[in-house]
């Protein structure tokens, strides 16, 4: 079978999905359930099937279950979104209509993705300017304390979520053009390897922005998003752990320094360490977020089932807040147990353990550090977010990809996946060359 027609039938089940989460919605809001699941389900499968044509003809040899994996997200997303707010899931249906607009122009236009690397510089200044876009007057907007989001006229967007996809594109074509300096001219010293001091820079600049997020845009979730994937790049293109380490512990001790010197770096600390000695203000968030977890057990309590407001107040108020962005997966695990919640993350490694083998196929240095870092990024999104919501890490304002509301989230990631497709359908193609077999055929 190849492997479109993987792709092909492992849509069929997603479309499933989402129609069967449907239905379990409308059974629990109404006595009587009509069809409107299945119109629900027909349409989305449609544009999926749409999506899948379209990548039979461009890219034949892409890998064959990154895409249906994502879809399986956006329809679990969608289904949790319409559970909170009707409306709300209408406008992330949209967004997931223009999401795969742009995933095909991504695709139609950056056939020969390589051409990136010539606007490398270009492409990292415009990163840093939507970095700094929420800090403007007039255009900047406050999202939960930290400086997300811009709005100019009726169009608001979170620069940060296109931002990674700059950081990310520069960082791969700088890394294969130094790659060789950093590893010949390391030096040893106390038992420690060290890059060249004039190539130690790339560290120092992004560990400074990565700072500058954390007290300026008040992002904690973004740079360490951004920070972390610089150092999943830097080790691929070196193979030298001793960089990460240096990376971790230079961020580590900025962090810690913020964190013990500016006031709201200080503030999201105390509440991740102590949230019961606010529990009524700013510790609110994360309590609930943790007792609606507990209170999902193994199986959850079912669809619909979640107490999401207040009964009895005029307008409601939110008993867990943010339950279709920053808690989301405390409502999944709410309404789907334990269970629910590990097959979620299941789908998480999935796609980034598919990203990893595109960039293990791929021959070139570019296309092995652009899936890397895509597929990093995209991985230490979903921990940062889920880690917050556990406990683990301080709660951030990042999005759970493609399952939390947010249009920006939904079109980045999109574009993200268009890349990681092209980056899979080269590599691919050209491995099935060398071993001599039909490309069409390869194994996925």
């Amino acid at each position: 079978m190849t492997a479109r027609n993987r792709e092909l039938f492992a849509l069929v089940p997603v479309a499933i999905l989402l129609t069967a989460g449907f239905a379990a919605v409308f059974a629990q809001e109404n006595a009587e359930l009509g069809n409107l699941s299945l119109i629900y389900g027909a349409y989305f499968l449609a544009l999926c099937l749409a999506t899948h044509v379209f990548l039979r003809i461009r890219l034949p040899n892409a890998d064959p279950y990154l895409f249906p994996l994502m879809a399986t997200l956006t329809a679990f997303g969608l289904v949790m979104i319409y559970r909170i707010d009707e409306s709300l899931a209408r406008d992330q249906a949209n967004w997931f209509v223009l999401g795969l607009v742009l995933f095909a122009l991504t695709i139609w236009f950056l056939r020969d993705y390589e051409v990136l690397e010539r606007y490398r510089y270009t492409i990292a200044v415009v990163g840093l300017l939507l970095l700094l876009a929420p800090r403007l007057p007039g255009i900047g907007q406050q999202v939960n304390g930290a400086y997300l989001g811009v709005k100019i006229g009726p169009l608001a967007f979170q620069p940060a979520e296109f931002t990674k996809l700059a950081i990310v594109v520069f960082l791969a074509s700088y890394l294969r053009e130094h790659r060789e300096v950093l590893i010949v001219g390391a030096r040893r010293v106390l038992g420690v390897t060290l890059p060249p001091l004039k190539h130690f820079g790339p560290m120092l600049v992004v560990w400074g922005a990565s700072m500058f997020m954390l007290v300026f845009i008040r992002d904690l979730g973004s740079s360490l998003m951004f920070f972390a994937a610089f150092l999943a790049l830097l080790y691929v293109a070196t193979g030298r752990f001793s960089f990460v380490v240096i990376g971790m512990a230079m961020f580590l001790v900025g962090a810690w320094f913020f964190a013990s010197t500016v006031p709201h770096v200080h503030e999201r600390v105390e509440i991740w360490l102590h949230p019961y000695e606010s529990a009524q203000e700013s510790g609110y968030q994360i309590l609930q977020s943790i007792f609606a977890q507990a209170d999902g057990g193994l199986f959850g309590k079912g669809f619909g089932q979640a107490l999401i407001n207040i009964p009895g107040t005029h307008p409601p108020a939110r008993l867990l807040p943010a339950a279709e962005t920053d808690t989301i997966y405390a409502l999944i695990v709410n309404e789907l147990g334990l269970f629910g919640a590990c097959g979620l993350i299941l789908t998480y490694l999935l796609i980034t353990a598919r990203g990893f083998k595109v960039a293990l196929l791929a021959s070139d240095g570019f296309s092995k550090l652009l899936a890397t870092g895509l597929t990093a990024v995209f991985a230490i999104q979903a921990f940062v977010i889920i880690g917050g919501v556990t406990r683990v890490i301080p709660l951030t304002g990042v999005t759970l990809p493609f399952v939390s509301y947010g249009g920006s989230s939904i079109v980045a990631n999109f574009v993200l996946l268009a890349l990681l497709l092209l980056v899979s359908d080269r590599a691919r193609r050209e491995a099935a060359e060398r071993a001599g077999t039909v490309p069409l055929g390869v194994p996925a």
